[in-house]
């Protein structure tokens, strides 16, 4: 399987507290891959070095053959905002904004028109479930309905990774389960990788593969 993103050697440091400690992860194309591991652990710490949110202190980060751990924060910003896709736990949609701006909102951001923008926002949200909620406000939204927009942002510009940081932390049980479905189905379709970090063995147990981190190492793999 062709690797998109690659991470090799990787080690963060803060202050005397080592978070990763010599981590290596390639992960696919359209695979997703669950980080697991208790608090602490630097499953985050990878996710952010993995998402050039932060640099590691030694090793290298490598998306489609380009190594980005070592560009600017201008350059690492544009990246994230074209190549890579974000779902967060509480969604951090935009209350002032209907939910088509907050999907289309990456594109205005990488200067797409906004009536461009915004038609291209509007073919995500009938095969997400969302179809008539346009233009309701976060806080007319349930939590998984905010969660599908989210989805949706993070897939709007077609990035090669989307990164999940606990996306089902703040649902019911039958909701996240449905939220996680969406999120795995959606990626594979549209030939995105995705790394979710999460303690929910239910939610790492729909993707291709977890990995174990544990005092910033990988122990294990697990199908």
């Amino acid at each position: 399987m062709e690797s998109v993103l690659i991470g090799r050697g990787l080690v963060k440091r803060f202050g005397t507290a080592v978070a990763l400690d010599g981590v290596d992860l390639a992960v696919g194309r359209a695979e997703a891959v669950a980080i697991m591991g208790p608090s602490g652990s630097g499953k985050s710490t990878l996710l952010h070095c993995l998402a050039g949110i932060m640099k590691p202190d030694t090793g290298e980060v490598h998306l489609l053959g380009q190594r980005i751990d070592t560009l600017g924060e201008r350059r690492r910003s544009a990246l994230r905002r074209t190549r890579f896709g974000f779902v967060f736990q509480f969604g951090q949609l935009l209350p002032e904004l209907p939910a088509v701006e907050n999907v289309a909102l990456p594109l205005m951001l990488n200067g797409t028109a906004r009536r461009d923008a915004v038609r291209a926002a509007r073919t995500w949200f009938p095969p997400l479930g969302l179809a008539g909620m346009e233009l309701r406000r976060p806080g007319e939204l349930s939590g998984g309905q905010a969660q599908r927009v989210a989805i949706a942002r993070a897939l709007v510009t077609g990035p090669a990774v989307v990164f999940a940081d606990e996306p089902t932390g703040a649902l019911d049980q039958a909701t996240g389960h449905d939220t996680m479905r969406l999120l795995t189905d959606a990626t594979g379709r549209n030939g995105a990788s995705l790394i979710v970090v999460t303690h929910d063995p239910s939610v790492a147990g729909r993707c291709d593969r977890i990995i174990e981190v544990r005092d910033g190492r990988v122990l294990g793999r697990a199908a």
